[in-house]
């Protein structure tokens, strides 16, 4: 087990590589990013931001900074395009594709899909002699040296420059479109940022009750009548004598207390809603993975099946005397680990299943 000081260097280190990576990627930029930044901004459609497995998750960041900022997005996951999502995309939408090696056989396919629609496609990846970067109209250059991952293979300096050049796009485009303070409050009413540039003090004095004045209660309102046991005349049932005056102070202090506790709620809608934005993609990546492995399980069985072939070829041949055992043992030996492989990633395969029922909420399997 590591001490202390072994942890904070690692921490240090991961830090300390990546911001030297993210300040490198100003040195990347070129006309092709402005070039990117106004065709969005004359844009009359909206922004349609894609990516596959990391890329996806960093993407949706984008998608939320966009929106928030003035230019209206929508995250497709890749996966989910080739099987339907496809619609999304209108005719004068700009897609935004997210990729560290830009080869990916879904963004393989996804692209060419696009480029036929005629949308402009501007490619983020990080090798610009891939396939996107070849097929994208515009491509935002997001090349890092090496990964924070000491094997140099999770996405973690990779996905982070492609968060900060997201950022420096949706910051752009605010600038160019003059967005303001006000602006931003508008589409972000509520926590407490919301609520330092959105609310006003009108917006609770004018809803709170303002003092009343009441002068119906007028002196021998009732009667005399005498109170049994003492001497002289009293008044009975006279309370009220003269002007009434009613500051509700403490109303108006309890009514306060309803607006925090409504702003209180958006807030919890606004994190439900983000949680459920979560588990949605933890659904999509599992779904990704489930693709994945089905499309390898078929390849598998692929091989299953030629190697079956060939071991009755040979067997047909040692019968005929044209073969010998040792050739019918070597493909025997094929076969066998082909079928090994094959039920490995069938085993995967009702894994992965099983955390994708698990991960979308789904006791019952068979349903």
């Amino acid at each position: 087990m590591k001490d202390a000081n072994a942890i904070l260097s690692t921490a240090k280190e991961t830090i300390l590589l990546e911001s030297n990576a993210i300040a490198n990627l100003a040195n990347l930029l070129n006309s092709s990013f402005t070039d990117a930044v106004n065709f969005i901004f004359n844009s009359k459609g909206r922004v349609i931001v894609t990516g596959i497995g990391k890329s996806a998750n960093i993407a949706t960041k984008i998608v939320a900074t966009l929106n928030s900022t003035g230019t209206p997005a929508i995250f497709m996951h890749a996966a989910d395009a080739i099987h339907g999502d496809l619609g999304n995309v209108q005719k004068d939408d700009v897609v935004i594709c997210l990729s560290k090696s830009g080869n990916t056989p879904e963004i393989k396919v996804l692209v060419p899909l696009i480029k036929r629609g005629g949308n402009v496609l501007i490619g983020m990846t990080g090798n610009t002699e891939s396939f996107l970067a070849q097929q994208s109209n515009h491509v935002l250059n997001t090349y890092v040296e090496k990964e924070a991952c000491p094997n140099n293979l999770a996405p973690t300096t990779s996905t982070t420059a492609q968060l900060v050049i997201g950022d420096a796009l949706a910051v752009c485009l605010l600038d160019l479109r003059g967005f303001s303070s006000s602006d931003f409050a508008k589409y972000h009413p509520g926590g407490a940022l919301g609520k330092r540039l959105y609310l006003r003090v009108n917006d609770l004095s004018s809803q709170n009750l303002k003092p009343q004045v009441d002068v119906s209660y007028v002196l021998l309102d009732q009667p005399f009548r005498p109170v049994e046991g003492q001497s002289g005349l009293d008044l009975e049932d006279n309370f009220k004598v003269g002007v009434d005056f009613s500051f509700p102070i403490f109303l108006r202090k309890e009514r306060a207390k309803l607006k925090k506790t409504q702003f209180k709620i958006i807030d919890n809608e606004l994190a439900i809603s983000f949680n459920e934005r979560k588990i949605l993609n933890g659904i999509n990546s599992k779904y990704n993975v489930v693709l994945t492995t089905g499309r390898l399980i078929q390849q598998q069985q692929g091989m299953v099946d030629n190697f079956e072939i060939i071991v009755r070829a040979e067997r047909l041949n040692l019968s005929q005397g044209e073969s010998d055992l040792f050739k019918l043992n070597a493909q025997l030996d094929k076969l066998i680990e082909s079928k090994t492989k094959l039920f490995k990633l069938k085993s995967t395969y009702q894994k992965d299943i099983a955390e994708l029922y698990w991960i979308a909420g789904i006791r019952n399997l068979g349903n």
